[in-house]
């Protein structure tokens, strides 16, 4: 199973003190893939940002992807991550080996 992280979009203070673009909210999507079979789910994580200082602040232009992924799961913990791609793992699973089948019965054959 391949778990891939997908935080490209952010909410950011245009203005947070002397700092521009403060990110402070990221959209996720967080996608399991074996195969053919997919499953995602979504959601947001607000950042801590109130005590941000200029040293060591990077700036919205030279952030990368990776970097924002580090942040948001630090922002979740280990355990609330684990427990994500737990989720898509078995949405995978079920769809590799579904429990359950819905099927519709045929339209019986008309009388002569």
């Amino acid at each position: 199973m391949t778990h891939s992280w997908d935080c490209r979009t952010v909410d950011t203070y245009p203005t947070q003190g002397e700092l521009t673009d403060v990110v402070y909210n990221v959209h996720w999507r967080l996608t399991g893939i074996e195969g053919e079979h997919s499953a995602t789910v979504i959601g947001t994580q607000n950042l801590t940002v109130e005590n941000i200082q200029p040293e060591g602040f990077i700036t919205f232009e030279s952030l990368t992807h990776e970097q924002v992924v580090a942040w948001v799961e630090e922002a979740m913990g280990e355990e609330r991550v684990d427990e994500l791609k737990a989720s898509v793992s078995a949405q995978v699973a079920a769809l590799i080996t579904p429990t359950s089948v819905t099927k519709q019965i045929a339209d019986p054959q008309p009388a002569e």
